[in-house]
């Protein structure tokens, strides 16, 4: 997929880059798609990412082989629309929704929420970012959503600070990388609501808060 120009920030000037959504389908096409991306998300939870096989998905979906490829053509592809599909309804909350995350707090606080919503949304979907950003040499910077995140980011550190707020934010994405809360989570056993604020305190500090 491509990217193309999303809506005005909330500050009123630099512009977010958004996902664009799929071309157009065939209704056919489009229902077979759907039925597809909903047995992935059943399997996904009955089974986790090692039981989301591409056999077993197409008999769970009732399609045949060459459709399930025809739309996507190995696991990690099917891990992105899902992520793709999960992630709307946050760009959404956070170009269009209530303050803090969206439009109409300070800055701080839309930083403070952003770093929570996204942890939450990473650790939400954390085996399936993983399998996507293994999927690709550059990791998550290949990742489509990518610049949006950055560029939000980016945008909410230069109200704060106007000193290098790209790399800040670079900094930023780093601390709520998937492989970073992989690690806390899973190898050190810290709780994500013990998490939030102490990250929360990173995010705020790396901004010159």
């Amino acid at each position: 997929m491509s990217e193309h120009t999303g809506p005005q920030s909330a500050f009123g000037r630099a512009l977010l880059p958004l996902a664009s959504t799929e071309p157009p389908l065939r209704a056919d096409a489009q229902r077979n798609r759907r039925r597809i991306l909903d047995a992935a998300g059943q399997l996904l939870t009955e089974r986790g990412v090692a039981g989301l096989t591409m056999d077993e998905l197409a008999k769970r979906a009732r399609v045949g082989k060459g459709t399930l490829y025809r739309n996507f053509t190995d696991k990690a592809g099917i891990a992105s629309a899902l992520l793709d599909d999960r992630v709307r309804d946050m760009h959404a909350r956070m170009l269009q929704g209530p303050p803090p995350l969206g439009p109409g707090a300070p800055g701080v606080e839309r930083l403070a929420a952003f770093a929570e919503a996204y942890m939450k949304h990473i650790t939400g979907n954390l085996d399936l970012v993983l399998l996507t950003e293994a999927s690709s040499p550059r990791g998550r910077f290949d990742r489509v959503v990518y610049p949006f995140w950055r560029r939000h980011v980016e945008i909410l550190v230069e109200e704060i600070d106007t000193e290098a707020p790209r790399l800040r934010a670079e900094a930023i994405m780093s601390v709520l990388s998937a492989a970073q809360l992989e690690q806390w989570l899973r190898v050190e056993h810290h709780e994500l609501a013990e998490l939030i604020p102490r990250v929360q305190t990173i995010v705020l500090g790396i901004a010159g808060h």
